[in-house]
């Protein structure tokens, strides 16, 4: 049996871990970390993808396109040219900035899985897919309406996601799910709030911002309010997504060639 299937199967093993594991369940000592990753497989990404939203989400984005202070791990990584340099940059961080190691007691198996799950996110290799982009294109500017939320390269809304280089951070078969179940995965950046004021009026909007004291909206127009939670009546978080189902509303070929255009949406390489 090899070293790989010993250390994913079962499924429960790999889950313990990657937990914070006394330093007599580590693979291997922090210095003598192999160069090799043993870890690319669906299960690894998929563990890797965990470690990342508990550890780094919160600066990169749990998406990886960035966050407070992060920046978008979705165009490359402009301190690591390899595999092996960027696990000691997850493990241990960059001196003298912002970028900080995860956690000292996770395992090296798990900082190599977060490795594999970001290389999944500038992974670019071409795919067969069923729809037209030129039309998805169409659909988008069109019957879709997706512009009034999205921007791409610069045009479009705000309310939404930035779609400019979508392709890089999620496959074809999570762009469909979005489109047809959109409340499914709802990142807490894309909450609403509803706010009740003193004189009973509503404001509600995309949230922007909230700590402790206070908050942050945007409208439907895009205009911003700031309100202090002791000077409002009540408030509400609406966690989920305001994008309507395409279902009913766009055909199954549709569907395909919209998945299409926005998985066409990459960073050029260079």
């Amino acid at each position: 049996m090899s070293m790989r299937s010993l250390w994913v199967t079962p499924m429960l093993l790999a889950l313990l871990s990657l937990t914070t594991a006394p330093a007599a369940l580590h693979a291997q000592p922090r210095e003598e970390a192999t160069a090799d990753n043993l870890f690319t497989g669906t299960l690894d990404v998929r563990m890797g993808q965990r470690v990342f939203q508990q550890q780094c989400g919160r600066c990169h984005g749990n998406d990886g396109s960035g966050g407070e202070g992060g920046p978008d791990l979705t165009n490359g990584f402009r301190s690591a040219s390899t595999d092996a340099g960027l696990f000691k940059i997850v493990r241990e961080g960059i001196p003298n900035t912002q970028m900080v190691g995860i956690s000292r007691r996770s395992t090296d198996q798990s900082t190599w899985m977060v490795v594999s799950y970001l290389n999944s996110l500038n992974d670019t290799t071409d795919v067969d897919l069923p729809g037209n982009a030129t039309n998805g294109q169409q659909l988008f500017a069109g019957k879709g309406n997706c512009g009034s939320c999205h921007m791409v390269n610069g045009d479009g809304g705000r309310r939404g996601p930035d779609l400019s280089q979508v392709g890089n951070r999620r496959k074809p078969d999570e762009l469909a799910s979005d489109l047809r179940t959109p409340d499914e995965e709802v990142d807490p950046r894309w909450w609403t709030l509803r706010v009740t004021q003193v004189d009973g009026s509503l404001v509600e909007g995309l949230r922007m911002n909230e700590d402790t004291f206070s908050m942050r909206l945007m409208d439907d127009n895009e205009n911003l309010w700031s309100f202090s939670k002791s000077d409002v009546r009540s408030f509400d978080r609406v966690k989920s997504s305001t994008m309507p189902s395409v279902d009913g509303a766009l055909t199954d070929a549709e569907v395909d060639d919209l998945v299409a255009y926005l998985f066409s949406l990459r960073r050029e390489e260079s």
